[in-house]
């Protein structure tokens, strides 16, 4: 049996980053992480004014065919070299990172299930919602805290892009979740609420404690 694939979409900063450290500290399992966010196309080819203008928004940002295989690879039991994306430049770095499939991989993006092929690898697949509130404070605080970006900036790419492909591709596929966890909930409570379902679902493992 291959590896389990767990899917956490929802929007930007409503809180997937946290439930998936709590969870990776808590399922009595083996763990592997992968991000989405890796996979953004690199935009070297354009000046670094152009750079700032693209909208990373939208699903057309990112690699998915890039992921796709990945998570195929992955599935196959063999272990994949993944994109380091640099968000400060808007380029992929020439290092990778090796990630090898185990137990259950934890597969996180604000866009996870806006794409059908994708959603048809995942084995679970849950959705983080938060007011826009919320995620607005906490995507200015962490932009301007790790991707080299003043709170002026991140506010202004919030309102520009980020609510508005929320509305229109993020929010709708949330349909396609089979659990939807409030992000605002105590973290290892809904970790907890995860592990259960994991548990009951049908393809727990038969020494399952």
């Amino acid at each position: 049996m291959g590896p389990i694939f767990l899917g956490i979409a929802g929007g930007s900063c409503s809180g997937k980053t946290t439930l998936v450290s709590t969870l990776v500290s808590s399922l009595p399992y083996e763990v592997t992480t992968l991000t989405f966010d890796s996979y953004y196309c690199d935009q070297g080819h354009l000046p670094m004014k152009e750079r700032a203008l693209v909208n990373y928004d939208h699903p057309d940002s990112l690699d998915v065919s890039l992921f796709i295989s990945d998570l195929r690879t992955l599935r196959s039991g063999k272990p994949v070299s993944t994109p380091i994306y640099d968000f400060a430049t808007h380029t992929r770095q020439s290092e990778t990172v090796e990630i090898n499939g185990t137990e259950i991989v934890l597969i996180d993006g604000i866009l996870l299930l806006v794409f059908q092929e994708v959603c048809e690898l995942l084995d679970l697949k849950i959705f983080v919602e938060a007011p826009q509130s919320i995620r607005s404070e906490r995507r200015i605080i962490r932009d301007a805290s790790e991707r080299g970006r003043s709170p002026e900036q991140a506010r202004a790419q919030f309102l520009r892009t980020v609510q508005p492909m929320h509305e229109k591709f993020v929010e709708p596929s949330m349909v396609e979740a089979d659990l939807v966890i409030n992000g605002e909930s105590n973290p290892l409570e809904s970790a907890q609420q995860i592990q259960s379902v994991l548990l009951n679902a049908k393809f727990a493992r038969p020494d399952t404690p």
